[in-house]
């Protein structure tokens, strides 16, 4: 989820501070954010609302799709 990197790194966030903000692990986060897993819909709206966006903000058209 490289959009989940940017929008982290736009906000200035460590990724223990989003861990602390979503309640989502800092295992979890590493692993969507370097492709090693795809996001549930409940993490999806945590990462969400503690970034300030909109869900669908996160999800990126075809992304963990094979080309």
């Amino acid at each position: 989820m490289d959009k989940l990197r940017e929008l982290r790194r736009l906000r200035v966030l460590t990724l223990r501070e989003l861990e602390a903000e979503s309640g989502v692990s800092y295992n979890t986060i590493w692993r969507l954010e370097n492709g090693y897993r795809q996001a549930r819909p409940s993490t999806i709206r945590k990462l969400a609302v503690a970034l300030g966006v909109e869900a669908s903000e996160l999800v990126v058209a075809g992304e963990g799709k094979d080309a």
